[in-house]
């Protein structure tokens, strides 16, 4: 069997990319730009993002935004609420894993 590679855009601008999406996982890699957010829904799989720069704003179910700042990774469970925003003037850039995957349509 001969491996699979997978490459991701270098950006600094807005950008979201399924980089692997697939039974086992979606692999996501997105960039927003300050007042960016993605839409709000609920989490259709378990979910990893990890904060590769920038701070990402957070508020899960009812409670109130939380601000995750670089090479944070957060797990969301399974049908939680989220909205996902970048409250900062920072570029933000995340990595979103899920696991199995899921099928949400994250664009903003």
């Amino acid at each position: 069997m001969k491996e699979k590679i997978y490459k991701m855009s270098e950006s600094s601008e807005h950008i979201i990319e399924a980089v692997i999406k697939d039974d086992n996982i979606n692999y996501m890699h997105m960039v927003l730009l300050e007042g960016e957010k993605l839409k709000t829904h609920y989490t259709n799989a378990n979910v990893y993002m990890s904060v590769r720069e920038g701070s990402l704003s957070l508020k899960l179910n009812d409670k109130d935004f939380v601000n995750y700042e670089r090479n944070t990774v957060i797990n969301i469970p399974y049908n939680t609420k989220m909205d996902a925003q970048n409250h900062s003037k920072d570029v933000l850039e995340l990595i979103v894993i899920k696991a199995p995957s899921g099928s949400v349509n994250l664009t903003v």
